[in-house]
């Protein structure tokens, strides 16, 4: 990105594509700072309506037609690539991207996870949180390493879980918290506050000694 480029995000996305949504809205308030440049999904999901439904060039890039995870991995990172993102964006992508693909984009992937990470990595942490009896619950948004869900946090927010809470309620609790961080956490790198170098997320330069903490707002 050169002086006066556009940001330029690609996203990944498998499902319904809500937090997409929230970052296409996003960009359109950005007054041209930021640009959605491309949306990829494993899957024909709601995902792909949404980008196109924005004019946003959506592709379909199913594991089906490629022979094993390598060959799908670097068919992905080479249609990635043709795009020049400044950011790519896991947002529900609900493949594990393979250590050479990782390698190739290391500094620049960001995922977001339900769950106060390094708590709860992997799928259904809302319910494992209410088995485990846990006071609080939330999401962050990390950087991504070889390791799921194991990179330098960037954001995170949490929320109390609540008496009468059930895994559907407090998900879509857990949805309202990465609504709101989720833009934020592409601000930081858009505005180059917060890198990945060497292993480390920085903030302004400094080792970040864990992920910046937000109140929720409601």
């Amino acid at each position: 990105m050169t002086a006066g480029d556009p940001y330029r995000l690609v996203i990944l996305s498998s499902g319904t594509g809500t937090n997409l949504q929230n970052l296409i809205d996003y960009a359109a308030r950005s007054n041209g700072r930021i640009r959605v440049s491309a949306v990829f999904s494993d899957q024909r999901s709601r995902s792909l309506e949404r980008a196109r439904a924005a004019e946003i060039p959506a592709h379909h890039l199913s594991a089906k037609d490629f022979p094993d995870r390598a060959a799908y991995d670097a068919a992905l990172g080479d249609a990635i690539a043709a795009c020049r993102p400044d950011l790519i964006v896991l947002s529900g992508f609900m493949r594990i991207l393979g250590e050479a693909f990782v390698a190739r984009f290391a500094d620049r992937i960001i995922n977001i996870h339900p769950s106060l990470l390094p708590c709860f990595t992997g799928l259904h942490t809302h319910r494992r949180v209410l088995d485990a009896g846990d006071r609080f619950h939330g999401a962050t948004v990390h950087f991504v390493t070889e390791e799921l869900d194991a990179g330098p946090g960037i954001i995170q927010c949490r929320i109390p879980v609540l008496q009468d809470d059930d895994e559907a309620s407090l998900q879509a609790r857990v949805h309202e918290v990465e609504y709101m961080i989720f833009p934020r956490a592409v601000e930081l790198c858009a505005t180059g506050l917060v890198k990945f170098s060497d292993g480390e997320a920085l903030f302004d330069g400094m080792t970040m000694r864990g992920p910046v903490l937000v109140k929720h707002e409601r």
